[in-house]
């Protein structure tokens, strides 16, 4: 029997248990915050059931009054603490019914499946409140109606699949649809012809939507791009697609596609992008497309095409890469296409079947850097005038049936790094030219019949003897090659035979060349007797820089006096001067009392600036380096940079036309696509901005200050970690122009490169800096510029065509100038998009660029032509 003072206890004890219970009753009674988030998402969820009129297996049993076991609910998943929903999937299970709208209060649900059911009606545009979802799928139901534009808010969402169902698409005032890389799978419905008329640019790539591109597509008239590839489509391309006239760039590769190229192709005059690699499309390649005059970029590789070469396509004078490898394409490559002298990226028609020998027109292209014609059946010696392609990095002539000697011009091309002759039937000697070149890195030989003594210096000095495999006749101390010990005496013989022809020549000239040489002396005209045109060639060809003393540049600079002065930068000072010869300079002097960081950033710019080479990058003259001074020495631009341009001290405005603008635009464009896709090692700027853009005489932009760059390493895509290349604490840019990814960690890429150039597109033209913007809107530009779209923009329109006012009668082209406006912001806002991925490449924007300046040189052309402009 329990005591009196255990029975108070207890009695205490149970009435503190009463009143704290009794309290947090008040308590909950008074506000409604007190009540625990599951039991909330329990009745949300109690709310989406009532919606569902027919559960024929009965998967919904588990859901009842017991709000706090919501966790255990078939097709729930809380988080750990249990205290949240995270997920519903109730795919497959049967149930028919309506979506019911309270599922939007969930809001930390990230994943919704509701596939393979017969849910019926609209879909909740509340659903487009549940900002944390990443995954949302409706597939194989039976909803109607219209997608909710509400969706556009689910900016987390990865994965969406509305696939199966009897949606329609209502965006009257879209000009860009993008659903790239979101895993979209069903197929293509034919209402995708009844999107909006605006529209200009379809992005569906890198899903895995399958099926047939429906023909209905052609409706969308003013399309301009269109991008399908990386899917799972089949069948044939409609041919209706050559109604889509305005369109300039179609992407349809790595898919399933079948069947012919349609003709229709060449119906679209705009043309300029046509990327149909990795189907398996048949039959020839159509002549039409040598109607498409504007044609630049044409992948038709990795297909199963026959025929021919179409002579036609030389008619495509601008064309810049041309690739049909991986093809049964079969008889001799045309002189035509052959003789192109656009093309300036690379040409590839290995493996296919092409015979014959090579062309002689093969060295007009001066400007391509790159040509691949192996796995062919090409027969004959290699021409000796291939080395006029001065331009050419690499070379592929591989697995051929190729006979004779190397030319020793092959060796003289200054910049060519790979060279590939591996499985042929070359012979003779290889070419000391070869051994001797600077710019070569990869060789291969192996599989033919070249013969004599090959030593492991020069470009050969990393080899092995796997690029000289199969050529029986070869010796020489490469590692793992025979030793010509054996051969000794034969040299020898060799050597006293020709020595002794050589003294009987010398012997020769001396007693009847003197009287010849003493006339040609006389003229001024003699050479040294070594010296050949190949030599001199060479000699051109190759980089020279100028040797020039400290004193001279302290002597062309005024004692570096502050009237020299013409520019500052986070590492030094930049000043100007004349050379005794007159040359113009400017000397940009790096400040070593900073820190460490100077001597690393000097030796990362005389790395990039001597490893690349490009008419929109600035050159270096040469580089000054002592223990107490470190220069470089640069040709001066006559126009100061576009900084000074854009923004002048004065209130005169910018004395730029918009013709000039769009031709920087496109030159920085250019330059920029070098560093990240021709040039031989990649190049991350991350410095882009208008005070490292210069304007020389024609005012043609260069793009300079490789401070801070990055060298990325060849082949595996890594920023090169080498102490010349340590950029480790520099920021990745200046205020306003880096990229987002940069302030979360991420490396330096060629994207955040593409960031830089969109904010600097946008500030052309809405005639502000970024930090402007930033300190007085509290925004970055893209959001700033975003916020004017699409009613404010005209005023902005209309003050950036008084900075940049048209060459020509406004009047008449009022409405070309402002189209071209509009395009510049376009493409800076495509540019400057969040993600990374979303981005274009430099190349793509080059390209775009190129057009934005042959439609704005065609309007001049025609306005000044039209006399009744006056």
């Amino acid at each position: 029997m329990p005591s009196m003072g255990s029975r108070r206890d207890s009695i205490f004890s149970s009435s503190i248990e009463f009143a704290v219970t009794a309290f947090i009753l008040l308590v909950i009674s008074v506000s409604g915050n007190g009540i625990p988030q599951i039991v909330r998402d329990a009745d949300y969820l109690l709310s989406f059931r009532s919606g569902i009129a027919a559960d024929p297996g009965n998967v919904l049993k588990s859901w009842n009054s017991s709000h706090f076991h919501a966790c255990n609910w078939t097709g729930v998943t809380c988080s750990q603490g249990k205290d949240r929903v995270l997920e519903l999937d109730l795919s497959g299970k049967s149930l028919h019914g309506v979506i019911a709208p309270a599922l939007s209060n969930l809001f930390y649900l990230a994943v919704l499946d509701l596939s393979g059911n017969f849910f019926r009606g609209r879909i909740p545009s509340e659903l487009g409140l549940i900002s944390r979802l990443k995954q949302l799928s409706f597939q194989s139901n039976l909803l109607e109606g219209e997608i909710p534009a509400e969706f556009g808010n689910l900016h987390q969402l990865v994965y969406l699949n509305l696939g199966s169902n009897e949606l329609t698409v209502n965006c009257s005032r879209f000009q860009e649809l993008e659903l790239a890389g979101n895993n979209v799978s069903g197929e293509l419905p034919s209402v995708v012809g009844d999107l909006s008329t605006s529209l200009l640019q379809l992005h569906l790539e890198e899903n895995l939507i399958y099926g047939f591109i429906p023909p209905s597509i052609s409706n969308l008239a003013n399309l301009t791009l269109l991008n399908l590839s990386f899917n799972l489509f089949n069948g044939s391309i409609p041919s209706e697609i050559g109604r889509m006239n305005k369109l300039e760039r179609v992407y349809l590769s790595s898919n399933l596609l079948s069947g012919h190229i349609p003709a229709a192709f060449g119906d679209i005059p705009h043309l300029g992008l046509l990327d149909l690699s990795r189907n398996k499309l048949s039959g020839t390649i159509p002549d039409s497309l040598s109607d498409l005059t504007q044609l630049r970029r044409v992948w038709l590789n990795n297909n199963q095409l026959s025929g021919t070469v179409p002579p036609s396509l030389g008619n495509c004078v601008n064309l810049e890469i041309l690739d049909l490898s991986h093809n049964r394409i079969g008889g001799k490559i045309p002189r035509e296409v052959a003789g192109l002298r656009s093309l300036k990226i690379y040409l590839n028609l290995s493996s296919n079947l092409l015979d014959g020998p090579l062309p002689l027109e093969l060295s007009k292209m001066d400007m391509v850097l790159a040509i691949d014609l192996s796995s062919n059946y090409l027969t004959d010696t290699i021409p000796s005038q291939l080395g006029s392609c001065i331009a050419l990095e690499s070379l592929n002539l591989s697995f051929n049936l190729l006979e004779g000697p190397l030319p020793i011009s092959i060796g003289n091309l200054p910049y060519l790094q790979v060279l590939d002759m591996s499985v042929n039937h070359l012979s003779g000697q290889i070419p000391v030219s070869i051994q001797l070149s600077s710019t070569l890195k990869l060789l291969n030989f192996s599989f033919n019949d070249f013969s004599g003594f090959v030593t492991n210096e020069g470009a050969f000095e990393s080899l092995t003897v796997d690029s000289f495999l199969g050529n029986k006749g070869l010796c020489g101390t490469i590692s793992g090659m025979p030793s010509c010990q054996k051969k000794r005496v034969h040299r020898f013989l060799v050597f006293t035979i020709t020595l002794t022809l050589f003294g009987i020549f010398c012997c020769l000239v001396c007693i009847y060349g003197r009287p010849l040489v003493l006339k040609s002396r006389s003229r001024g005209s003699v050479r040294a007797f070594s010296g050949t045109e190949e030599d001199e060639e060479q000699d051109r060809n190759e980089p020279q820089f100028r040797r020039i003393s400290y004193q001279q540049l302290v002597e062309a600079t005024s004692g570096f006096d502050d009237s020299s002065l013409i520019g500052s930068g986070r590492f030094g000072h930049v000043y100007k001067g004349t050379l005794p010869d007159g040359t113009k300079i400017a000397v940009k002097v790096l400040d070593l009392k900073i820190d460490g960081e100077v001597t690393g950033s000097f030796k990362r710019e005389c790395q990039v600036l001597k490893r690349t080479r490009h008419r929109n990058l600035i050159r270096i003259i040469t580089a000054c380096s002592r223990p107490d001074f470190k220069a470089l020495v640069l040709p001066l631009m006559a126009n100061g940079s576009l900084e000074s341009h854009l923004h002048p001290s004065h209130d005169s405005g910018s004395s730029l036309s918009l013709t000039q603008v769009v031709n920087i635009c496109g030159d920085i464009a250019e330059g920029l696509a070098y560093l990240h896709h021709h040039s031989p090692v990649q190049v991350v700027h991350c410095d882009l901005k208008p005070s490292n853009i210069l304007l020389d005489d024609d005012m043609t932009a260069l793009v300079s200050d490789f401070g801070i760059a990055r060298l990325v390493k060849e082949g595996n895509g890594e920023v090169d970690s080498s102490s010349y290349l340590s950029t480790e604490g520099l920021l990745c840019g200046s205020i306003g122009y880096i990229a987002p990814e940069y302030g979360m960690g991420k490396h330096a890429s060629t994207l955040g490169d593409v960031y830089s150039y969109g904010v600097l597109l946008l500030e052309i033209v809405i005639g502000k800096r970024p930090t402007d913007v930033i300190y007085q809107a509290g925004s970055s530009m893209r959001e700033w510029v975003k916020s004017l779209y699409p009613y404010l923009l005209d005023p902005v329109i209309d003050q950036a065509l008084e900075r940049f006012p048209p060459p020509v009668a406004p009047s008449v082209s009022d409405k070309v100038w402002r189209q071209v406006v509009m395009e510049l912001i376009e493409l800076g806002l495509m540019c400057t998009q969040s993600s990374p991925s979303l981005r274009p490449p430099a190349i793509d924007v080059a390209l775009e660029m190129g057009q934005l300046k042959d439609y704005l040189s065609r309007d001049v052309h025609l306005t000044i032509e039209d006399p009744s402009w006056e």
